[in-house]
């Protein structure tokens, strides 16, 4: 099976979907040959693909179907990659997208990100690693994580993606949920951002620009999440990583 060339991914199901079947990928690409050798790449691991090849036309295929994943390219015509997932997001619409872009820059990878994009891959991308994050996202998906966990006066509620401070909602990004629950989950433990790249990011190794991201999205946590509270929960620990936990570190 030919490796494709440089795709991506999005993803989201509007009011009154259909369900979908196990292994349904929506792919939005408009670059024939990268749409074409995804396509053969992914059927041929089993996957039932369907492929869109503008911002338009993936919305409006989202409001009436649904899919497992949805593998997102940011330059499209008319409609950008990137607005279409942030309408999307923006609906409430939780379907794992996977941005897959030229683009790789520290402030592209926040912004894609901070729009609601779970995985990003950079093109050209080897075949197997999309593989391997897709499969990281179905074992994400089918974990048997606790749906309501607190610590302090800090709640979360995975099933709505909902959480709370002291009763009161935060907005939070798609990643920065997923970098709390994880830290939430493993509360009173240190966790290292080797860790946090691997199962949060979905990275298999390390880089000077993915801890910047993640010094960036740990940050921001920290302005929600405890800027005006008296018990800080999110504490570093120097030289080895991160821990949610009430009071000091």
């Amino acid at each position: 099976m030919p490796p494709p060339t440089p795709g991506s991914s999005e993803n989201a199901a509007p009011e009154g979907p259909r369900p979908a079947p196990s292994g349904r990928l929506l792919v939005v690409e408009d670059e024939e040959k990268v749409a074409s050798a995804l396509r053969e790449g992914l059927e041929g691991e089993g996957y039932d693909v369907v492929v869109e090849t503008t911002g338009e036309g993936a919305f409006f295929r989202l409001a009436r179907d649904r899919f497992e994943v949805i593998l997102l390219d940011l330059m499209l015509p008319g409609r950008d990659g990137l607005e279409v997932l942030a309408a999307l997001r923006k609906q409430g619409l939780d379907t794992p997208v996977v941005v897959l872009t030229a683009r790789d820059t520290l402030e592209d990878r926040v912004v894609g990100l901070d729009a609601g994009a779970d995985d990003y891959l950079v093109k050209p991308f080897a075949f197997a690693e999309l593989l391997a994050r897709l499969r990281a996202i179905g074992r994400r998906g089918r974990g048997g994580d606790q749906d309501r966990l607190a610590v302090d006066t800090l709640d979360i509620d995975r099933a709505t993606r909902r959480v709370t401070r002291k009763g009161q909602a935060l907005e939070l990004t798609v990643k920065e949920f997923d970098l709390l629950h994880y830290l939430t989950r493993n509360a009173r433990q240190v966790v290292s951002r080797d860790t946090l790249a691997r199962e949060v990011w979905r990275e298999t190794a390390r880089s000077t620009t993915l801890d910047n991201v993640i010094d960036v999205h740990i940050s921001r946590l920290r302005r929600k999440i405890d800027l005006d509270h008296p018990v800080k929960l999110i504490h570093t620990v120097r030289g080895v990583g991160f821990m949610l936990r009430a009071g000091g570190a």
